[in-house]
């Protein structure tokens, strides 16, 4: 039996959620990727230079944990170095997307490293946390991947300086996929409120308060898992990197 029969239904939903991100304009061009462990050694990855609106059965690639292609007749995205990096030191990952979505995008422009690293909107504290900026380099290259080191125990979000976003879960495909969309969501309404005043955050005991919403939906807390004390601690005692 192939990988793409035994794993139909989750080939079926990761092309979905690569359509998703397609018709959102989310991806353009051949941009973009993701990937989804669907088992402790199998990696279900987009291929390369295609256009992930068009991505079919027929294109997508199966990996194992060392990177070697165990299914499929494409090459797999060249930020390859970066997934393999994400699940060796986060094994809690199940689900990564990167993606370029247009309001995170302006985000990864702008100078203050901080904006995405406050609290802003209840759901997207409790859903997303908190996304630091990881430091430019060359696309596709293991010093990418490499920049991620001090940022990966932490958070689930990342802005890629000068790029576009990086979100990962211990979830499906899907789950992931909700996560990108809600946090473009936030980012759309805290750029409109940018262009006619300043930003008012969610104070502390605020956020305090949200950890019990957490535990009323069993929502982990981001990072690796003990990474983080609180996610009061994670808005206000965190020192990024």
């Amino acid at each position: 039996m192939t990988l793409a029969t035994r794993y139909a239904a989750e080939t079926a939903l990761f092309i979905d959620v690569l359509q998703r991100l397609a018709r959102n304009r989310f991806v353009t061009s051949s941009g973009g990727n993701a990937a989804w462990k669907v088992a402790d050694d199998v990696i279900l990855i987009t291929p390369t230079q295609l256009y992930k609106g068009d991505v079919t059965v027929d294109d997508v690639v199966f990996l194992n944990p060392a990177g070697e292609t165990m299914e499929g007749r494409r090459r797999p995205t060249g930020e390859k170095p970066m997934y393999l990096k994400f699940f060796a030191d986060r094994p809690d990952i199940v689900s990564v997307i990167h993606c370029h979505p247009p309001c995170v995008c302006a985000a990864a422009v702008l100078r203050d490293p901080t904006f995405l690293m406050r609290p802003y909107f209840p759901e997207t504290s409790i859903e997303v946390g908190p996304v630091p900026v990881v430091p430019y380099a060359q696309p596709l290259t293991q010093r990418l991947a490499d920049n991620f080191a001090p940022y990966l125990p932490k958070y689930n979000s990342f802005i890629m300086e000068n790029h576009g976003l990086v979100t990962m879960s211990r979830a499906d495909i899907y789950t992931t996929y909700q996560l990108v969309e809600l946090l473009e969501g936030s980012v759309d309404s805290l750029l409109r409120a940018m262009a006619v005043g300043a930003l008012k955050e969610i104070p502390r005991e605020g956020v305090r308060e949200l950890s019990d919403v957490m535990a009323t939906r069993s929502l982990p807390l981001f990072g690796a898992p003990g990474a983080n004390a609180s996610l009061e601690a994670l808005y206000f005692e965190t020192v990024t990197a």
